[in-house]
């Protein structure tokens, strides 16, 4: 079997095994669900609820603002007990709905199971999947409603699913390929009906033969459908560099997918579509990988929006060891939280938990120019020239130097002898970037 891959990369200990055999289990629903507003790369939502009023579960208490947005569902029946600024796993403080759980599970009358799915136009397909808030569950969290409308000029002849689950620790997309492998080939499906699109590709890296033997066996009947197996190497998952294995088709720098054709969406992504095609479930739900050192019991948990990260942990045991760092996501290119106290959102994939002995800091020394970040950078940047052009806030420099390029997944990091955070210097010249370019001209 061909296994394809890109340019540029490294290689982890992907400590996969930790959660990779266990299989998902339904985490305890809270007697509180905190749900914010902004789950999703747009418009935060309005909500559509007030303090005091009773809502059902997959009752829509958040509306878009605009068309880059995805409305917001109740993840239990229950009261609204308080609208008010928490903070959000991404790190900002955004407005968050407060339900006290009733422990009815009353479903919303608007949750209702289309009858015939087969029938839907993609126009109808489309409008089920902004109502259901389905956002990509690869961490971007792009509405995904937006993503399948047609652009003028723009053809899409082909659509890959993620299941390459490339970050370490992360073992959620393994399960569910092995677990719902009938749901992601049936939302493969409506998404390619609802862009009108002919091929479809399942990526999946050659450390899941498993889950490859499950997905083929569910697409054998479905017509143009593949399974690409990849080469285990980090970052494959990222968009760009997965076109460029499946294709062969080089975005341009600055370019989306679509330029080439092409549409990308991860596999829990399309499990979450075909239930809100079939059944008209919204995204209330996720599926999530609490895993590290610092954790007693490593799990994969199937969570309620709104459930907190400290209910999983102490599901997950409690904490073993000196608990230094909490990442919400996977530890190469998740966010670091300073606390537990924070809600499980659409975009939360997992909470990775180092404690004090494996997150020892090095000293940052000179670089050596040995050129390591340069060859395993999957955009093709020069890393440590970037580095120097942030240091002396030479932003255009930067940017001639392509540094929007970046797509943050820390090889060079991982790499350099001198223990340089490249990531944070690129990453400042990127944010100065954008901010000169919303300022008024003139």
């Amino acid at each position: 079997m061909k296994k394809a891959t890109f340019r540029g990369g490294i290689h982890l200990d992907g400590h996969k095994e930790l959660t990779s055999g266990l299989e998902t289990v339904v985490a305890h629903i809270p007697d509180r669900v905190y749900i914010p507003l902004s789950q999703h790369i747009g418009a935060p939502c309005v909500p559509l609820v007030v303090v005091g009023d009773q809502v059902k579960k997959g009752q829509k208490i958040g509306a878009s603002k605009g068309f880059v947005s995805a409305p917001i569902h109740a993840s239990v029946s229950g009261t609204v007990v308080a609208i008010e600024l928490m903070e959000h796993p991404g790190g900002s403080f955004v407005p968050c709905i407060i339900i006290e759980n009733d422990r009815k599970e009353e479903w919303a009358e608007s949750v209702i199971p289309h009858r015939d799915p087969a029938s839907l136009t993609p126009d109808e397909l489309r409008a089920i999947i902004l109502e259901a808030g389905i956002v990509g569950k690869g961490g971007a969290t792009f509405p995904s409603h937006v993503k399948y409308a047609p652009v003028e000029g723009k053809i899409v002849d082909t659509v890959i699913l993620n299941g390459v689950e490339c970050e370490p620790y992360l073992t959620t997309d393994h399960r569910l390929m092995l677990e719902r492998s009938d749901k992601i080939v049936a939302g493969l499906g409506y998404i390619m009906r609802a862009v009108g699109c002919e091929r479809g590709i399942i990526a999946v890296e050659e450390n899941k033969m498993d889950a490859v033997a499950v997905m083929e066996k569910a697409a054998a009947e479905a017509k143009n459908i593949t399974i690409v197996v990849l080469k285990e190497k980090y970052p494959q998952g990222s968009e760009k560099q997965l076109i460029y294995a499946c294709t062969g088709r080089e975005v341009p720098v600055g370019g989306l997918p679509l330029a080439v054709g092409v549409i990308v969406n991860n596999v829990g992504t399309a499990s979450a579509l075909a239930r809100a095609v079939e059944l008209g479930i919204p995204f209330i739900g996720r599926n999530v990988t609490v895993s590290g050192p610092g954790i007693r019991n490593p799990a994969n948990y199937r969570v309620r929006i709104g459930t907190l990260f400290s209910e999983l942990i102490k599901q997950s045991g409690g904490y073993v060891g000196e608990v230094e760092k909490i990442i919400a996501g996977g530890p190469m290119m998740g966010k670091t939280v300073f606390t537990d106290n924070l809600p499980v959102v659409k975009g939360t994939s997992g909470i990775i938990i180092f404690t004090k002995e494996e997150n020892r800091h090095s000293k940052e020394f000179a670089c050596v120019r040995c050129a390591k970040c340069i060859d395993v950078c999957p955009a093709y940047l020069e890393p440590t020239s970037l580095v120097r052009l942030a240091k002396r806030k030479a932003w255009e420099d930067a940017e001639r130097m392509d540094a929007m390029s970046c797509i943050e997944c820390s090889s060079c990091v991982y790499v350099c002898p001198a223990q340089i955070p490249l990531i944070q210097h690129i990453r400042r010249a990127k944010q100065a970037i954008l901010a000169a370019k919303a300022r008024p001209q003139g």
